[in-house]
């Protein structure tokens, strides 16, 4: 294997492919980029066991071959020397890395070792399709409500729904959950599935325009193609938590108030708690206004915010980092938020409506029944 090419471009194709390389394996293989030199293009490709990234660039191909080689190191290096024309030939266990003048080596592996992920051809494969503006809003306003630990692998993943010219996401951690959704276009009818949270921030990260997107489905595999990139992912088997089942249908207090001035007053609270296990914020509810508080061996935090309240009034207490993650994802002047008791989920959304909404269970204190 032999080939020539830009530096810069070579250092963007492989810090994006990098990203689908494992760590902390004892398969080393799954840690490499796969570099396949043929015509004239190169494609890096990474895999660590859920998600595939490919992308092909072009280069001036000398001799045709392939080999695998470290993929954080190999990122690392060629964006040292980005600014430079790069020649990479195959030589015995590794590669020779050549610019400017100076020339360097890194080890590598066969590519006989590096798996096959999955038929990456579209043929036949279910699909839906979106804009590509509304799917990166549609993940950034549901995906940091998915799980992090794997006592409940499914809940690491959001579930994807299209069907009715609409494509909806739901995400949830146990303590609170995320609802989104936007207008699908055209695809091969109804679809349900669980993507892995990881895959969708890679997908956002490649979305950059407002042109339509193809997303394929197969079996227990999702693909995406944007421009030159390919992730390729595994899907979560099993049966997700519905939102019917989990959000109130009726409140008995319900309370508007200016989302910019909420977040910054616990914004304020927050510092105070920052550390603490539950980040305990309370709300005393009354007409008119909000009361908010927080307490912590720092210190004591008490403001009062105005508010709207239609129904009973109530003192609740909740995590102050869920509620301020659910305020920043909304973008409404005015926010509404619903409850029914203390110890009850409460949702939160905007004024005005619209296509997300947030539901927060509550922390349950000494004071509360």
């Amino acid at each position: 294997m032999k080939f020539v090419c830009d530096g810069m471009i070579l250092s963007d194709a492989a810090l994006t492919v990098s990203k689908a390389c494992a760590v902390k394996t004892i398969t080393p293989i799954l840690e490499c980029i796969k570099l396949h030199a043929e015509n004239d293009g190169l494609t890096l490709t990474a895999y660590d066991g859920e998600i595939s990234i490919e992308k092909k660039i072009l280069a001036e191909v000398l001799e045709e071959g392939e080999c695998c080689i470290n993929g954080k190191t190999f990122a690392d290096f060629v964006g040292k020397i980005s600014a430079f024309e790069v020649v990479i030939t195959s030589v015995d266990n590794g590669v020779s890395i050549r610019y400017a003048d100076s020339e360097s080596f890194m080890q590598a592996l066969p590519s006989t070792d590096f798996p096959r992920f999955g038929d990456r051809s579209t043929e036949g494969k279910n699909y839906f399709e979106c804009k590509e503006s509304a799917l990166k809003n549609l993940i950034a306003k549901t995906v940091f409500c998915c799980a992090t630990d794997e006592s409940r692998p499914i809940l690491k993943g959001c579930l994807l729904e299209a069907k009715d010219g609409a494509l909806s996401a739901t995400a949830l951690d146990g303590f609170r959950m995320a609802y989104s959704f936007c207008e699908a276009g055209e695809g091969s009818g109804q679809m349900k599935l669980v993507c892995p949270a990881r895959t969708l921030t890679e997908i956002s990260r490649m979305l950059d325009s407002d042109d339509d997107l193809k997303i394929y489905a197969d079996k227990n595999m999702l693909s995406v193609a944007v421009q030159d990139t390919v992730i390729t992912s595994r899907l979560y088997a099993g049966e997700f938590v519905r939102k019917e089942n989990i959000f109130p249908i009726a409140f008995t207090t319900k309370v508007t108030v200016k989302r910019a001035e909420l977040i910054e007053s616990v914004e304020r609270a927050s510092v105070l708690i920052r550390g603490d296990k539950n980040n305990l914020i309370t709300f005393e509810i009354s007409l008119g206004k909000i009361l908010i508080t927080a307490n912590s061996e720092m210190g004591k935090v008490e403001e009062t915010v105005s508010a709207d309240l239609d129904g009973k009034e109530l003192k609740i207490s909740m995590n102050g980092k869920y509620l301020q993650d659910a305020l920043k994802a909304l973008d409404d002047e005015n926010i509404v938020m619903s409850f029914n008791t203390a110890v009850t989920p409460f949702t939160i959304e905007n004024a005005g409506g619209g296509n997300n909404q947030y539901l927060v269970l509550p922390v349950r204190t000494g004071t509360q029944n």
